[in-house]
Formats: C-alpha cells, structure tokens, sequence
C-alpha cells in the first residue's frame, strides 16, 4: 500500500481520536502549543495552533509527506525534471527568480530568465520616458490574475503609469476598461503564451482599433509565440517578450508576463517582488519538513480535507489591498490540484483539492461569516494580516487587527448558550499568516509560500500539479459553437439547440 493510498485510513484513525477534541481544549492542553505550531519564514509569521490537529497527527501528516518522498521531488522540481509528466514538461517558474539550483536545465532557465528581465527593464524604462500615462493589458487566467493581483496590492497613489486589465470577453469590460482613457497616452499589452486564446485575441484586436495609430507604436506582447502576434496585430520583435513551455500560466506573474507589475510599481520593486519569493523557495528546499511553513500548510490542508472531510476552504485577508489575493488562489490550487486521476493515469482513491473561496475582511463579516460560525458545514479558514499599515489612519488600521483576532478566536472558541440561536459551536479550524507589512517582498514570499504548499498537496496525493485539462473541453465546444451562433450551423446537442433558438430571439 502506498502513502497515497493510506492518506484517508491514517488521518481517519487520527480524527476519530480527536473527534470529541475542541480547538480550545488543545490549546488548553499544551500552554506552549500558541508558539509551538507557529513559524516564521522572512517577513510571514504563520500560526497553526487552531488547527484540529495534535502532536501525534501531525507527525503522521508529515510522515505520509516524508513517505511520498517530498524532499526529492520537490528537488526534482527545482533541478528541471520533467515532473509535469502528461505533458512531458520541467516546471521551472523556480527559476525565474533566484539561482536556486545547479542543475543545467535549472541554470539554462535562470539565465533565460535574467535575459528575459533585461530586456523588459529596458521596456519599463522607455514607457516611462514616453509620457504614457496609461497600460490596458490584456489576457486571461495566469496572463490576468497574478499581475492584477500583485498591481491591485502593490500599485500606490504617484506619478507611474496607472495599469488596467481586461481580460473577459464580455464587450462591456472593453467599455469599462477604457472609459476616460486617452488612446494617445495609452500603451497596450497582450499577454498570451501560446497567442491563440480566444478571449485575449479579440479584446487584443478591440484594443489595437481602439488605439488607432498609437497601436503601430505602443502595443507590445508576451507570448512563448513570436509569429503569431507579428502576423495579427503588427508587433515587431523588440517590442515582444519571451514565455517557455517550462512556465505554466498560473506561475508565470515572476517572468515577463510581470510585465504589467514592473510598469507599475517599478523595476527595483519588481526585483524585491522576485526576491521574497526566492526567499521562500530557499526555505522549502533546505528546512527540514516539521520547521518548514509549505510543507505545514499543505499537511493542514490535507488534514482538513482528507482527515476531516471538508469540502470548501476560505481564504480572509484583512487588508483591501489583497481583495484580489482569493480570486489568484482559485486558480493556483483548483487548476493545479483539481484532479481525479494519479500520474500514472489510475484513478485517486480520496478527495483531493476542496472548493476555494473568499473575500475580504471586513466586509466579509457582514455577509458570508454568518455561515462560517453558525451554519451546520465547518469551513477551514486562511486569515491574512498585515502587522504594519501604510496609511495614517492608525485607529483603522487597529480596528481590522481588532477583528481578525476577535474572528479567529471567535472560529475557534464560540459560545455556548442555553438559546441556539445564540450558541456558537467553535472549533472551526484557522491558520493565521501575518505580514511584517504589504510589501514587494512579503507578497511574492506570501504567494511562493501558496506556490510550494500546492505542490506538495499534489504529491501526497500522487497528482500531477501541472496539467489542467480540465479547462480545455469547454474552449474547445465554444469555438465550434460559434459557427452556430451566426446561422452557419446547429448544434448535435437538443439542449443546446433549444438554448440558442431563445438566444437568437434578442
């Protein structure tokens, strides 16, 4: 029997023993258990002592990891195996911003990698000369939402150039997008690896006839395809930058798909974004499993999901300026680890990646929390807070410390009453990651952290990370539904017959 096969035996024996164990009573137990299950990686602190958990489940959590060899393959990893085996790929986005290996397709991609950022430090600084004082880029899933997220978080109130994203391939986000722009001080960029993606070519050609002229001039592209741009939209090799097949999209915002965060929040910036990441890939590759903060949050995740049964996780940053970081996460972990077959193409024997979710707090008290305290599903929760604020509104900033606390000891702890209307049961199992503050560096640490945690969930369970075909079956119906949408063919499906006879009434 395999570690994979033994994940949901061994954690169920586990969570038996614990069934009748509040997350209360565990720290109750251990007077040292606050600081005992707590780490510190660089500028992240993270706390897992709400977690249902104890010492002895913990240990089996990190012995089904050490089972499943996760110090190798996460090596393998870094070295540039071709781990992405259905696609007889390397995943090397490690590469892209620290020296971390002295494997030779390691160091072949690291030099890539500084070539690459050469050359878009030499963009950066001529857009900035240019007096453009506006970029739309343009793409979808990894080419849109680690940039966004990273420009939402990062971008402040100053002289660079503002950047919007458009990315749906809904008209009225064209209109929203560029609404108050000036074509004339506005510069675009497509962001597409292989440049066949439906939704970025024709916001891609709305864009470039929007901006008329200044389209000849001012539209650039990411593409691990140089051809096709040139030949659509006119774009000369200077002004495209690489992607490689050993980048998958959702971590590709550390290569020149960063393009966007660079005009947005600098070059030096950029560099410090790229470094706190590094930070994080030297910790996971050299701490050992039980002081090492992925491997911790990826035994959590597997805990809660195959020990306990939880089927959803939230994801609760407290702090405006990572309002995005949930909708990145949806992808990162249910692309990469929403799989139901193993790598050698056999069939799982448990649950894997459970429904991500969430918003920001403290909004998010006001509408979903109801749900998360008192509704009969128990939601593991990430809490995320920023230790120090950037703004001069202290007493804002100690309310929103005020209320993660309250909220993660209120998860924890409840409240009994003799009314049920007014019990709180607890132990609802959360992780709290604090921030020294939202920097370049804390986020792409924070991410490298979410990055190296879904890997090492896929190992346990024997998935492949780095596929995701799961999004293709679709794409691949809408663009032979097209044709049936203009009244040059119908569909085979009678459901969908049906459905587009009402569309075509409008």
């Amino acid at each position: 029997m395999t570690a994979t096969d033994r994940i949901d035996d061994t954690l169920r024996a586990h969570a038996e023993r614990l069934k009748h164990a509040r997350t209360a009573d565990l720290v109750a137990r251990s007077p040292s258990r606050a600081n005992d299950l707590a780490l510190r990686v660089g500028p992240i602190y993270a706390n897992f002592a709400r977690q249902g958990y104890d010492e002895p489940a913990l240990e089996a959590l990190f012995g089904l990891l050490r089972e499943a060899d996760a110090p190798g393959r996460l090596r393998a990893q870094f070295d540039g195996e071709a781990i992405n085996l259905t696609e007889g790929r390397a995943v090397l986005h490690t590469a892209l911003r620290g020296d971390t290996s002295q494997a030779p397709a390691a160091r072949e991609a690291h030099a890539q990698a500084l070539e690459a950022r050469a050359r878009m430090g030499e963009l950066v600084a001529s857009l900035e000369a240019s007096g453009v004082t506006d970029i739309v880029s343009v793409g979808i899933g990894g080419s849109d939402l680690g940039p966004r997220l990273a420009v939402d978080a990062l971008q402040g109130v100053g002289a660079r150039p503002r950047v919007h994203f458009l990315s749906n391939v809904d008209g009225h986000a064209a209109r929203r997008v560029l609404a108050g722009l000036d074509p004339a001080r506005t510069a675009g960029i497509l962001i597409s690896k292989t440049f066949s993606t439906q939704e970025t070519l024709l916001n891609g050609r709305l864009l470039a006839e929007w901006m008329g002229e200044a389209a000849a001039s001012r539209l650039y592209a990411v593409s691990a395809n140089t051809a096709r741009p040139a030949e659509a939209f006119g774009i000369p090799p200077a002004r495209i930058l690489p992607m490689w097949d050993w980048v998958g999209g959702r971590y590709s915002l550390w290569s020149a798909v960063g393009f966007p965060i660079a005009l947005a929040i600098g070059m030096e910036a950029f560099e410090a974004f790229l470094a706190g990441a590094a930070e994080m890939d030297a910790h996971v590759i050299e701490a050992p499993l039980e002081r090492n903060l992925p491997a911790w949050h990826a035994a959590t995740a597997i805990w809660n999901r195959n020990g306990l049964g939880h089927a959803t996780h939230a994801v609760l940053p407290y702090d405006e300026r990572l309002k995005l970081l949930s909708n990145y996460l949806q992808q990162l972990v249910m692309e990469s680890l929403g799989k139901s077959a193993r790598r050698d193409g056999s069939p799982v024997a448990g649950d894997t990646v459970p429904v991500w979710w969430g918003g920001v707090g403290t909004d998010t008290q006001h509408s979903f929390f109801q749900a998360l305290h008192q509704g009969t599903s128990i939601i593991p929760a990430d809490f995320i807070g920023i230790v120090r604020g950037d703004t001069p509104h202290v007493e804002n900033h100690r309310a929103l410390h005020a209320n993660l606390l309250a909220q993660t000891e209120a998860f924890a702890n409840g409240q009994a009453s003799d009314d049920l209307h007014r019990a709180y049961a607890g132990g609802r199992p959360t992780t709290t990651i604090l921030l020294d503050s939202l920097d370049p560096r804390a986020l792409g640490a924070l991410l490298a952290m979410y990055e190296h945690s879904v890997y090492l969930q896929s190992v346990a369970w024997d998935i492949n990370a780095f596929d995701q075909f799961g999004v293709e079956l679709g794409k691949q119906l809408a663009s032979r539904l097209l044709p049936a949408l203009s009244g040059e063919a119908e569909p085979e499906d009678p459901v969908t017959r049906a459905l587009l006879a009402e569309l075509r009434k409008g």
